[in-house]
């Protein structure tokens, strides 16, 4: 993935970054589960709502929960640390929540 360190990530990137994230839930079936109890979507929705910015950015909330979970994929994607965050905050709706 071509984004450079503090440079904002482009939505379409973004995008990319959460399929990825999703494909790679899909393949470890124990943190699936998990994925969907904690959110409550079902095995449809994961066909459905995976091209929904809404349900991207909830793919991207519960893999940074952990950050085992984060090296994980990055590791498994050859992408560095700190890109799931960054695609999270770029797709629609994702920016970073301030409640001061």
């Amino acid at each position: 993935m071509s984004t450079e360190r503090g440079r904002r990530m482009r939505a379409d990137q973004a995008e990319t970054v959460a399929l990825k994230a999703l494909g790679w839930l899909v393949g470890n079936e124990e943190l699936l589960l998990i994925f969907l109890g904690a959110s409550g979507a079902t095995p449809d929705d994961l066909k459905t709502r995976a091209a929904t910015p809404e349900f991207q950015i909830s793919v991207l909330d519960f893999l940074t929960m952990v950050d085992a979970w984060v090296m994980a994929f990055c590791e498994a994607e050859g992408l560095a640390y700190d890109i799931p965050m960054r695609a999270r905050q770029a797709l629609p709706g994702g920016a970073d929540m301030h409640w001061t």
